[in-house]
């Protein structure tokens, strides 16, 4: 019966204070910026009575307040969606609706968000390569824009453990390459990896990775090359001892005597006996007859008489 008393007696004074027009405003009212999103946030009103709904507006350095969630129940707001710039100055504020009942505005922090950005966690994939494991690193995914068209100067910070020994870390910081390799490992052991990132705009570092766990392989064998350029050279020794002692049967393949048979030869050679090719062969010349001609050119005269 009293936690009943208790509840009646903090509603009513909640609903006489909005009736005296004493609405509370929203607290811890925060801008935030993660992965160049921008996010408006803050908690219920103190005492505040069921059936609440904000509005929110935000502005820029050198732009008046402009409207954005608008009589909404949720505690949160995505500036993002209202044609942000990443490299602006920006504020929030939110205000308490119930019914015809407004709270006064309650301001947040001022954000730049590419320099107050939370850069998130990369993505790590690793590979086994006999002693060695191969690092790939996936940047996080931005809002507004990417990774390296932000930041001009990214580097990643690689740290590295066996499994079960992490006080014996390793590290690889202030590489600018999103896919490197971690040798001199031991075969056969299970290595753990965990990267984050910095760049030289943001004072802090990024979230780290997950830790990725992958097991090494074998031990190199830098015997098996030399074993097979031994083997390539005893084969080409071997053709070439052939080839010397087989040569006097090779070159009388490539090179045959009696390419043409001599009767085919001289068939060949042989004068044709045809009755047309003599016929042509033993014919005179065809006398050629010419006849004179002669060309004469006729004038007319025109004879004129003079009355």
């Amino acid at each position: 019966m009293s936690a009943c008393v208790c509840a009646f007696i903090l509603t009513s004074s909640a609903l006489l204070a909005v009736v005296s027009g004493a609405l509370g405003p929203p607290t811890n009212v925060t801008l935030k910026s993660r992965n160049l999103d921008l996010v408006l946030s803050w908690d219920l009103p103190e005492g505040s009575p069921h059936g609440l709904s904000y509005s929110t507006e935000f502005r820029s350095a050198i732009t008046a307040f402009q409207p954005a969630c608008w009589n909404i129940t949720e505690l949160r707001c995505d500036l993002s969606l209202f044609n942000i710039s990443i490299y602006g100055n920006y504020t929030g504020r939110v205000q308490t609706l119930l019914g015809a009942h407004r709270s006064p505005w309650t301001a947040s922090n001022h954000i730049v968000p590419d320099k107050d950005t939370i850069i998130g966690s990369p993505r790590v994939l690793l590979m086994s390569h006999h002693q060695t494991l191969v690092v790939s690193i996936e940047d996080p995914k931005f809002i507004l824009s990417s990774l390296r068209n932000v930041f001009h100067s990214v580097f990643y910070n690689i740290s590295y453990w066996k499994m079960g020994q992490d006080r014996e870390l390793r590290r690889r910081d202030r590489t600018s390459q999103n896919r490197m390799v971690l040798d001199n490992l031991d075969p056969w052991t299970e290595y753990c990896v965990q990267v984050f990132i910095t760049t030289g705009r943001t004072p802090h570092p990024s979230e780290p990775s997950r830790e990725v766990c992958e097991k090494t392989g074998s031990e190199d064998s830098p015997w098996v090359p030399a074993v097979i350029v031994l083997v390539v050279m005893v084969i080409l020794v071997i053709l070439v001892v052939l080839v010397v002692l087989r040569w006097r049967h090779i070159s009388q393949f490539l090179c045959l005597k009696d390419i043409v048979p001599d009767n085919v030869t001289q068939t060949l050679l042989a004068p044709p006996e045809s009755s047309m090719f003599l016929a042509m062969k033993n014919s005179e010349p065809i006398e050629e007859i010419n006849h004179q001609v002669s060309v004469v050119a006729a004038v007319r005269t025109v004879e004129k008489e003079v009355l």
